[in-house]
């Protein structure tokens, strides 16, 4: 018959046992779970780059949209569409190119205004003296690689095979900072641009950055002044921005990667957004996209998605056509309606949908 003290003895070695191997097993899952977030992050990257799922994933968006306003829906890409080409002008694709940061600005700082209940003036002069927290500017870093990523289609499908098109959180600290700068040249214009309602409450602000999105000439002017301080910040001469010559010159672009492009936006506005919310969370990509799908990410979170998708939405009109930005659903999220803000919320979901399968 053992002794209570054996008994006691063993009863602590075979604990310390069990606590040891419980403690190593939990370290192992830690480990998996991180190697999993990493391996999907890859995955998404691989897709990101590949044009073919690029035009499978535009058809599924483009299917959602007409089904979610109740019409049948058209071929995507028709046979001639496929080698089909296009003049567009050259004017306005430089001004479209140039102007990613000013709606990843407009989206981000809308957002920060709307969480904080400050004013986008108060954001605006924090972007412009480099004075963020680590979370803003990462949430407004995620915005411009988001309306970035969303005019390369349009310019060819080729550039999203480029080694730089991929998931935020893998790009170089170089890559990050182009992004940076770019918030901040958009914010240090937008802001002296206002100086007339400095001091007004945020409805005032809003109304006004509303008739500067929808002004053909301020978009020229914003294009223009990026594309200027991009040059500057290399220190290098900026060539014109446009000469006479672009009044009536064309491009010749591809149908098929416009059509791609046109349609594509939410995916672009879901894996930025998925990408913050990911790093922020330590979430794995799976494990939000569910979420997405199933209504139960928070509406906090919903409303996070339906920005990004807006503001790659918003990215690709001017490539459309510079009109296109004087409609009245070209204004800040703050002014859309509640079935407007879901269909952005619905291209999410749609796109939430096909990459979950796909990972």
């Amino acid at each position: 018959m053992r002794s209570p003290l054996i008994n006691q003895f063993s009863t602590i070695f075979v604990g310390t046992i069990f606590a040891t191997l419980f403690a190593c097993n939990m370290k192992k899952q830690t480990k998996d779970t991180s190697e999993t977030k990493e391996q999907q992050l890859h995955k998404i990257d691989s897709l990101l780059q590949d044009a073919a799922y690029a035009e499978s994933m535009a058809s599924t968006l483009n299917a959602a949209y007409y089904k979610g306003i109740g019409e049948a829906v058209p071929q995507f890409i028709s046979a001639t569409e496929e080698t089909d080409t296009i003049k567009v002008s050259k004017k306005e694709d430089r001004i479209a190119t140039n102007l990613a940061g000013f709606y990843a600005l407009e989206c981000g700082v809308e957002l920060l205004s709307d969480e904080s209940k400050e004013t986008p003036i108060i954001w605006l002069q924090r972007i412009a003296a480099q004075s963020l927290d680590s979370t803003s500017n990462l949430l407004l870093n995620r915005f411009a690689n988001a309306t970035w990523k969303a005019g390369q289609p349009f310019r060819a499908i080729e550039r999203i095979k480029r080694s730089s098109f991929i998931g935020a959180s893998h790009l170089s600290d170089e890559e990050v900072a182009k992004d940076e700068v770019q918030i901040k040249n958009a914010a240090v214009k937008l802001l002296f641009s206002m100086q007339d309602v400095l001091e007004a409450p945020t409805e005032e602000q809003m109304k006004y950055l509303k008739i500067l999105m929808q002004d053909t000439s301020y978009a020229k002017d914003m294009a223009a002044w990026m594309d200027a301080s991009y040059y500057a910040g290399m220190n290098e001469q900026a060539p014109p921005f446009l000469i006479k010559e672009d009044d009536t010159a064309t491009l010749t672009k591809k149908v098929k990667s416009i059509k791609i492009a046109t349609s594509i936006a939410g995916f672009y506005g879901l894996e930025c957004g998925l990408n913050y919310l990911v790093t922020i969370t330590g979430k794995l990509p799976s494990e939000i996209l569910q979420a997405i799908i199933d209504g139960e990410l928070s509406a906090e979170n919903e409303q996070l998605l339906s920005r990004f998708a807006n503001a790659t939405w918003k990215a690709g009109q001017p490539f459309i056509g510079l009109s296109r930005i004087t409609r009245e659903i070209f204004t800040p999220f703050y002014f859309l309606s509640e079935s407007d803000r879901k269909k952005d919320l619905m291209q999410v979901k749609a796109a939430a949908e096909k990459l979950l399968k796909d990972l």
